[in-house]
C-alpha cells in the first residue's frame, strides 16, 4: 500500500507540474524573428489560350499620367468617373504598359515591345517577362507595332543599343513610318516633341540596316491567323491585330483607351498625346461597338495588367470593361 501511494503522489506532482505549464508558466523558448517583408512582385506575364493560339500578356511596367492629360468632357464628368474607380484627379494616374506575345504554332509574333528605359526605372521589363515566361527573344520571329511611339517601340533595342530581337521581322503601317521616320517632318515639329521623333527612328534604325523591317500598307497580309485593322487617330498609321483560331478571336488594340475609368463610359474622351483627337474619337467608337457586337477578347497597351478582357455594351450603349478572371491556362470559352 505504501508504494502504491507513492505512486499516486508522484503522478498527483506530474498533474501539478502540467496544470501549472497549461496556465503559461512554461520554460523559456528562443522566439524566431519576424522576417523581413520581401518587397518582391510575382513576374509579370499572364497565359491564356485563343483556340490553338496561346497569348501571353507581358508587362512593361507603368507610367504615372496628370487628369488633366484628359479633355473632350467637362472637369466634373473626368472627375466623377475618376472617384467611381476611387482615383483622385488631383494625384496621378497609374497607367500600364503592356506588350503581348501569341505564339500562333506557325509563328511567334510579340505586338509591341515596351519602352526599355526610355522613360525611367518603373518601364522596360519586357524582355524579363518574356524569359520568365519561357521564351527568349531570339526565338521571336516577327514584330507587330500598333505605332511608332516610344512606350511601344523603343523595346526594339536592348541598353547597348543593338536588335533586342535579332531574328524577328518588325511590321509597321506606311502611315506611321512615313509620320515618324520622316527626318524633315521632324526637324518641322515642335521643339518638344522633336526628342519622341528621334526615339522612333534609332529604334528601327538597326532592322533596317538588315533588312528586317517591313512597311506594310492597309489590306496587306501579314501573317496566317492575323488581320491588321487600321485605327488611325491616335497616330497617323495606328493598327489594331485581331488574331483568330477557331471560332475565338482577340483584338490587340494598342491605344486605343488610355483610362478605363473614363473612357469607356465616356468614349468621346481623347487624351493630349492624340495626334488627331477627333479621329481617335471616332475610332475608339467604332472598335468599342466591334468589340462589344462580336464580343471580342480585347487586349490593350494601357489598361490595367494583363490588360486583356471583354467590351459590355448595356441597352443604353454604355461601355464598361470586364476584365479576363486569373485561371490556370485553358480554353476559355
Amino acid at each position: 500500500m505504501k508504494s502504491f501511494g507513492k505512486r499516486v503522489r508522484g503522478l498527483l506532482g506530474t498533474w501539478a507540474m502540467v496544470s501549472v505549464i497549461a496556465a503559461g508558466v512554461e520554460a523559456p523558448s528562443v522566439r524566431a524573428e519576424t522576417p523581413p517583408q520581401q518587397k518582391e512582385q510575382v513576374p509579370g506575364y499572364f497565359r491564356m489560350a485563343l483556340g490553338k493560339f496561346e497569348v501571353t500578356a507581358l508587362y512593361d511596367g507603368f507610367v504615372d499620367i496628370d487628369s488633366t492629360l484628359l479633355g473632350g468632357a467637362s472637369k466634373k464628368t473626368i472627375e466623377s468617373s475618376l472617384a467611381q474607380s476611387f482615383l483622385k484627379s488631383s494625384m496621378p494616374i497609374q497607367t500600364a504598359v503592356n506588350a503581348y506575345l501569341v505564339h500562333t504554332n506557325k509563328n511567334l509574333i510579340l505586338v509591341d515591345t515596351g519602352t526599355a528605359k526610355l522613360f525611367g526605372a518603373n518601364l522596360g521589363f519586357v524582355l524579363e517577362n518574356l524569359r520568365a515566361a519561357g521564351y527568349e527573344p531570339s526565338q521571336i520571329d516577327t514584330i507587330l507595332l500598333t505605332h511608332l511611339h516610344p512606350d511601344h517601340a523603343g523595346g526594339l533595342l536592348t541598353q547597348a543599343g543593338e536588335m533586342a530581337f535579332p531574328n524577328a521581322q518588325v511590321f509597321v503601317s506606311k502611315a506611321d513610318a512615313d509620320y515618324w521616320l520622316s527626318e524633315t517632318r521632324a526637324a518641322s515639329a515642335p521643339k518638344d516633341q522633336q526628342a519622341l521623333f528621334k526615339m522612333s527612328r534609332d529604334a528601327v534604325a538597326p532592322y533596317i540596316a538588315a533588312s528586317r523591317l517591313t512597311i506594310f500598307d492597309a489590306g496587306q497580309k501579314i501573317r496566317d491567323g492575323v488581320t491588321e485593322i487600321p485605327a488611325s487617330g491616335h497616330t497617323p498609321g495606328h493598327t489594331a491585330y485581331l488574331f483568330s483560331s477557331r471560332d475565338q478571336s482577340l483584338l490587340v488594340w494598342g491605344d486605343i483607351v488610355h483610362n478605363v475609368a473614363v473612357q469607356f463610359p465616356h468614349p468621346e474622351v481623347a487624351i493630349e498625346f492624340d495626334w488627331d483627337k477627333r479621329k481617335a474619337v471616332a475610332t475608339r467608337r467604332t472598335l468599342l461597338a466591334l468589340s462589344g457586337s462580336q464580343k471580342f477578347w480585347v487586349a490593350s497597351a494601357h489598361i490595367p495588367f494583363p490588360g486583356m478582357g471583354r467590351v459590355h455594351v448595356d441597352k443604353a450603349h454604355v461601355y464598361s470593361w470586364v476584365p479576363v478572371e486569373y485561371h490556370p491556362f485553358r480554353d476559355l470559352p
